[in-house]
């Protein structure tokens, strides 16, 4: 008994052996040296200012998943072909799929790929031109340099959204492109799509609205924080703006919430410059014009201010007497 083990070791079992061995070197092989080559890969590949870290790291999980899941396949196989089981049945229908396979890929395969490839590309394309565009409308209009950093906030919160809502469209776009290639029907999902979009229209229709008017706020750079506005019966300055809101407060400390769908007029009091009238009260025994004269002499001495210099834009004169009251 233990001559006919040692003649099946070493007819068979050494093999059985052998491709164990080689199945656990390919295995740690695939999670440990191929995610490296394919991180180096995207790295020399990514264009400066761009973080493709994300795709690396999905391209590593799927081609170790579908690597490892093959690696085993095929040790199984060998494993069984030597330890005497029939596997030719096996094989033949592994055949039989894999020339379905085959014949799948020469077809649908190929426009699977294409559209990918062409999603993927959009998407880039996207994620590159979007903030690039929306940092030049919200943050290089900016005077205010104290307004900046947020700003770019604003400019990010803008960005991330469109590039969602572009990524998302692609995606969904290339989903019902992709089906009928795996031969689903994609009637029903249509339908269905049509109709949890009529819903949600109508159901979320003032909340589209008050992202829509936010984004065309901030994009066209109607008011930013800081600034002192109307927003039809209130007004007061902005302490923050947003996609759906912006929040003001007032003279009186009142914090209002206004949301962007019901803003019909936006006036804007302090948008690059201000202009403040001022009514100075003077007793009727004064002589106007030297009055005038004191009033315009000291603002001409404020305008030459280093304090003030910077701020005033055109100095502040005595335009008229605008009425008679009590003295």
């Amino acid at each position: 008994m233990d001559e006919l083990d040692w003649d099946w070791f070493k007819s068979d079992g050494v093999w059985i052996l052998v491709t164990v061995v080689v199945t656990a070197v390919l295995l740690w092989a695939m999670r440990h040296w191929i995610p490296r080559g394919i991180t180096s890969f995207v790295i020399k590949i990514t264009p400066k200012g761009q973080d493709w870290s994300r795709g690396a790291r999905v391209i590593r999980r799927t081609v170790f998943w579908i690597g490892s899941i093959i690696i085993l396949a095929v040790a199984v196989l060998l494993v069984l072909g030597f330890a005497g089981v029939d596997i030719g049945r096996i094989t033949d229908e592994l055949k039989d799929v894999g020339d379905a396979i085959v014949d799948w890929l020469r077809g649908s395969g190929i426009r699977v790929a294409i559209i990918i490839a062409v999603a993927v590309l959009l998407q880039q394309i996207v994620r590159s031109l979007i903030p690039h565009a929306v940092h030049g409308q919200v943050v290089k209009k900016e005077k205010k340099k104290r307004f900046i950093e947020e700003a770019e906030q604003r400019a990010e919160t803008l960005s991330s959204f469109l590039v969602g809502v572009a990524v998302t469209v692609i995606w969904v776009v290339v989903i019902f492109m992709v089906l009928p290639e795996f031969r689903i029907n994609i009637g029903p999902l249509l339908a269905g799509a049509g109709v949890m979009g009529l819903a949600i229209g109508f159901g979320a229709q003032g909340l589209i609205r008050d992202i829509l008017s936010g984004l065309f706020i901030i994009l066209e750079d109607q008011y930013a924080k800081g600034d002192w506005v109307q927003l039809g019966s209130v007004d007061g300055e902005v302490e923050y703006l947003g996609l759906r809101r912006t929040i003001l407060r007032d003279f009186d400390g009142v914090h209002h919430t206004v949301p962007n769908g019901e803003i019909k007029i936006a006036s804007n009091y302090s948008k690059d410059w201000a202009c403040i009238n001022m009514d100075i009260s003077v007793g009727y025994g004064e002589d106007l014009d030297r009055v005038a004269e004191v009033i315009n002499q000291v603002c001409e001495e404020m305008s030459a201010e280093s304090q003030w210099k910077k701020s005033i834009i055109q100095v502040p004169r005595v335009l008229r007497v605008q009425n008679f009251g009590d003295s």
